[in-house]
C-alpha cells in the first residue's frame, strides 16, 4: 500500500529524505510557465511540510507527455539521468515529487522507464500527496493503473482536439498560431479561452499588404526582408527577425485572402481578408506574387541584390533554352591585355559550354533599347500583355458567382438529405441522389475555385510602362523639370523582372573569332506572343532548339 507522507519517517527510520521536483504543462499559450511554477510551488510546500530537502528541480513547459508527442521532454530525460547516474549518499532516500501522475507520463513507455529507474535506484515516487515504493508489487500495480488511466485520458484529449479541429476547419474558424497581421478576441467558455473573432491588426495588417505590393512591383525578397526588419512596428510576435523562409510563408499563405484550408482545399473563412487583398485586383496581385515565389524553375541570384541585367535570364541559342548566359569578367587572368580586349571586361557567356560570349554592355544596351521601343507601340504591347482586353474584376466576379451558386446548391441538397419526411417515411433526398449530385458538382466547384486562384491580371510594373506616354522616362528616369526633383527610373531588379515577362533573349555565335562589334542577328529577341518566347519564370529544363530564327554561323 502507498504511504502517507506523515508516516514516512516511521517506515524509514533514521533517514534523510531528498526530493527531486518535476513539473510539466503541455498547454501554455503565453510560454510563461505559470502552471509549471504552480506545480513546483505545490511540491516545495510539501517538502517544507515534511522536511524533505530539495536536491534539484526539473520542468518541461509547453510539451506533451503523450505517445503522440512530437518533441522530446529534455528535463524529463535529465530527471531519469539524475536518478540512474547520481545515486543518493548513504542514509539518504530520494523521492521524485510531481503534482499528479499525468505530469510524469501519459504514455506507458515513459511510465515503464521511470518505474525501472526508481526501482533500481531505490527512489520513491510521489504524486497527489501520496508516496509509492516501487519495490512493492502493490505499489507497482497501483502506479501502473494510474499510468494506464493517464494514457487513456491523453488519447481522449487528442480525439477531442481532432474533432474540434475538424469542426473548426469546416466552419472556417481560426485555429492554431496567430498570423502576423491579425489580432484575436477571446472569451472564457467552461474555464477555457475560445477565439470568437479574428480581425486585421491596425498596425501590423498594413505591412502584409505593403509586402505584397513590394514584390509585385518587381522588387526582391531580400529588399523586403531588409525593410521589414528596419520597421519597429513590423516586428514579429516571437521577436525573431524576418527571414527568407518566414517572408515567403507569409506571401504564399491564402489565409490573408480570408480563406482557410480544410481537407486540402481552401475555403472561405470567418475572418476578413487583409484590406486591399480582398478585392479582385488584390486577389490577382496575390496570385501574381504566389506564382513568382512558388515557381520551381525560378533562378535566384547570389547576394542580396542582382548586379547584372541579363545574367541568368538570357539564353544560349546554339545550346538550347535550358542553357542560360552568365556574367563574368573576361580577361581577368590575362597577363597581356590589349587595347581592344582590356582586362576585366564584363561579358555574358554560355553557362553550359562557354561556346558563346559577348560584351555585357553591348547586350544590355541592345535589349533595353528594344524593350523600350516595344512598349512605345501601345497597340502591340497591350494586345500581347492583355490579349483579350478582359477585366480582372469581371473574371473574378464571374468565377465567384458560379462558386456561390454551386455551394448554395450543394448546401440545400445536403440539408434535404438530413430532413426526414414522416409522411413518406424517407429522407427528402436519398443518399444516392446526394452522392450523384456531389459527384457532378464538386469537380465544377473546384474548377471555378482554380480559375479564381489563377486570375493574375497585369502587374503594376508592366502597367506603368504600358500607360506611360514615354516608357523611357519610366525605365531610365528623367532629369529635373522646372526646378522639381529628378524622376527616378526602374531599379535593376525591376528591369530584370520586366525583361523576364516580355522578352526572351538569345545569343548566337559570331561569324568568326575576334569580332569586335555587335553583328546583326547575334542577339535575337522574341517578345511575348511571338514564336520562340519563353516566360522567364518558366524556362524549360531540357535542350530545345529555339523557334523562329538562327544566328550567324561560325564560332567565337
Amino acid at each position: 500500500m502507498p504511504y502517507d507522507p506523515s508516516y514516512l519517517h516511521l517506515v524509514f527510520k533514521d533517514t534523510v529524505f531528498e526530493a527531486l521536483l518535476y513539473g510539466r504543462a503541455s498547454r501554455d499559450p503565453n510560454k510563461r510557465g505559470d502552471s509549471v511554477e504552480d506545480q513546483l510551488d505545490a511540491g516545495r510546500s510539501l517538502c517544507r511540510e515534511y522536511n524533505w530537502r530539495i536536491a534539484d528541480e526539473f520542468k518541461d513547459t509547453g510539451l506533451s507527455a503523450s505517445r503522440h508527442a512530437k518533441q522530446a521532454r529534455d528535463d524529463f530525460e535529465e530527471l531519469l539521468a539524475a536518478i540512474e547516474e547520481d545515486p543518493a549518499p548513504p542514509g539518504v532516500i530520494r523521492i521524485v515529487v510531481a503534482y499528479e501522475a499525468s505530469r510524469y507520463y501519459r504514455d506507458l513507455e515513459a511510465y515503464v522507464r521511470l518505474r525501472a529507474a526508481c526501482l533500481h535506484a531505490g527512489v520513491l515516487l510521489c504524486y497527489k500527496g501520496t508516496v509509492y515504493d516501487l519495490s512493492r508489487s502493490d505499489d507497482r500495480r497501483a502506479t501502473a493503473m494510474d499510468a494506464i488511466n493517464a494514457e487513456g485520458e491523453a488519447d481522449d484529449i487528442r480525439d477531442r482536439n481532432l474533432r474540434t479541429a475538424a469542426r473548426t476547419a469546416a466552419a472556417g474558424d481560426p485555429h492554431g498560431r496567430l498570423l502576423f497581421g491579425y489580432a484575436r478576441e477571446y472569451e472564457v467558455v467552461n474555464g477555457q479561452l475560445r477565439c470568437v473573432r479574428q480581425y486585421e491588426h491596425e498596425v501590423t495588417g498594413p505591412y502584409v499588404y505593403r509586402s505584397f505590393v513590394h514584390i509585385d512591383q518587381g522588387r526582391s525578397v531580400a529588399s523586403l526582408i531588409r525593410w521589414l526588419n528596419s520597421e519597429e512596428e513590423a516586428q514579429r510576435a516571437d521577436g525573431q527577425p524576418w527571414t527568407n523562409r518566414n517572408v515567403r510563408l507569409m506571401l504564399l499563405n491564402r489565409a490573408y485572402l480570408g480563406e482557410r484550408k480544410n481537407g486540402g482545399n481552401w475555403k472561405p473563412a470567418t475572418w476578413p481578408a487583409i484590406r486591399g487583398l480582398g478585392t479582385p485586383e488584390g486577389r490577382a496581385m496575390f496570385n501574381r506574387v504566389a506564382g513568382k515565389l512558388s515557381d520551381p524553375g525560378r533562378v535566384s541570384h547570389r547576394g542580396s541584390e542582382p548586379a547584372h541585367l541579363l545574367s541568368m535570364i538570357a539564353l544560349c541559342g546554339p545550346c538550347g533554352d535550358h542553357a542560360l548566359l552568365k556574367s563574368r569578367l573576361k580577361g581577368g587572368n590575362s597577363r597581356t591585355p590589349s587595347k581592344d580586349r582590356p582586362r576585366d571586361t564584363p561579358t555574358l557567356h554560355c553557362k553550359e559550354r562557354s561556346d558563346t560570349s559577348i560584351r555585357e554592355a553591348w547586350a544590355d544596351a541592345y535589349v533595353e533599347t528594344a524593350v523600350i521601343e516595344w512598349f512605345r507601340d501601345k497597340r502591340k504591347a497591350t494586345t500581347a500583355l492583355v490579349p483579350d482586353d478582359s477585366d480582372v474584376e469581371e473574371k473574378v466576379a464571374t468565377a465567384q458567382r458560379r462558386i456561390n451558386a454551386y455551394e448554395e446548391q450543394l448546401a440545400k441538397a445536403r440539408a434535404l438529405a438530413e430532413e426526414f419526411d414522416d409522411d413518406t417515411g424517407q429522407f427528402r433526398l436519398s443518399a444516392d441522389s446526394l452522392a450523384s449530385m456531389e459527384q457532378r458538382l464538386l469537380p465544377k466547384l473546384e474548377a471555378e475555385r482554380k480559375k479564381l486562384r489563377e486570375v493574375t491580371g497585369v502587374s503594376p510594373l508592366l502597367l506603368s510602362l504600358l500607360n506611360a506616354p514615354d516608357p523611357d522616362v519610366i525605365w531610365n528616369g528623367r532629369a529635373p523639370q522646372g526646378g522639381g526633383p529628378r524622376e527616378g527610373g526602374l531599379s535593376l531588379e525591376q528591369r530584370r523582372e520586366v525583361i523576364k515577362k516580355v522578352v526572351t533573349v538569345r545569343l548566337w555565335k559570331a561569324s568568326r573569332p575576334g569580332i569586335q562589334r555587335l553583328e546583326e542577328g547575334r542577339i535575337t529577341l522574341a517578345f511575348v506572343g511571338e514564336p520562340g518566347f519563353r516566360d522567364g519564370s518558366r524556362r524549360v529544363r531540357e535542350s530545345v532548339p529555339s523557334a523562329g530564327s538562327e544566328g550567324p554561323s561560325g564560332t567565337g
